[in-house]
């Protein structure tokens, strides 16, 4: 993991020497739109190559790191978002038996998001992970546009600007910032997986019982020949 990250680093040095805040509003916007590139990287190392070590200001790293980083991850979203809106829901109605998802599931989706929906757009954008995905789930559910952009875009901002200051802060020792928020991607990832092992286990369980309580209806059906 760390190997692929320093690839990563070197990758993210070249782009910003060539290309400046435009490549970092490129590498956010790819980050929000289900691609897992790792913000706490991107972000620190703008704060400390585009800003400290070009003599500027910690407030300059957290107004234009706050707002670049946030409009990459605004338009990216708006990106799945629309993925999740336009295609998202007819897939899932056509495939979605082949996913375990089921209608059921969708209205369920649509009822939490339209009683969480707007907290869950923007405090998603706080959290590592789940930050990268939120989007395409609140477009199958159809979320409200403008609400979802406005949230989306304030709470990127906060964490993009917090990232880059840290990174500015540390200067050239910017990836200490990322050893240090390593560990908190654990926990979120464990909880993902219970979440999706408890969705499994909830699937599995419900078509059993379907099939228990059509047995009989099956053996009346199709009586099994005598000896």
């Amino acid at each position: 993991m760390e190997a692929l990250e320093h690839q990563l680093v070197l990758f993210l040095e070249r782009l910003f020497q060539g290309m400046g805040w435009g490549g970092v509003v490129a590498i956010m916007a790819l980050e929000s739109a289900n691609i897992p590139i790792p913000s706490e990287v991107t972000m620190p190392l703008a704060g400390w190559m585009l800003v400290q070590a070009r003599g500027g200001t910690l407030l300059r790293a957290v107004l234009e790191g706050g707002f670049y980083g946030g409009l990459g991850c605004t338009l990216g979203s708006l990106l799945s978002y629309a993925l999740g809106y336009y295609g998202g829901r007819p897939f899932l109605f056509r495939y979605g038996r082949y996913l375990l998802i089921h209608p059921r599931d969708l209205e369920a989706a649509d009822r939490w998001f339209a009683r969480w929906g707007m907290w869950a757009t923007f405090i998603s954008r706080l959290l590592p992970i789940v930050r990268t995905f939120i989007s395409f789930p609140a477009g199958v559910a159809r979320v409200s546009i403008f609400p979802f952009t406005l949230l989306t875009f304030t709470g990127s901002f906060l964490w993009c600007a917090g990232l880059a200051a840290g990174g500015y802060i540390f200067g050239q020792h910017w990836e200490e910032l990322r050893r240090l928020m390593r560990p908190f991607d654990i926990p979120i990832a464990l909880a993902l997986l219970a979440g999706f092992a408890y969705y499994l286990y909830r699937h599995i369980r419900h078509a059993r019982e379907g099939y228990e309580a059509l047995r009989p209806a099956l053996q009346e059906a199709d009586p099994p020949g005598e000896e």
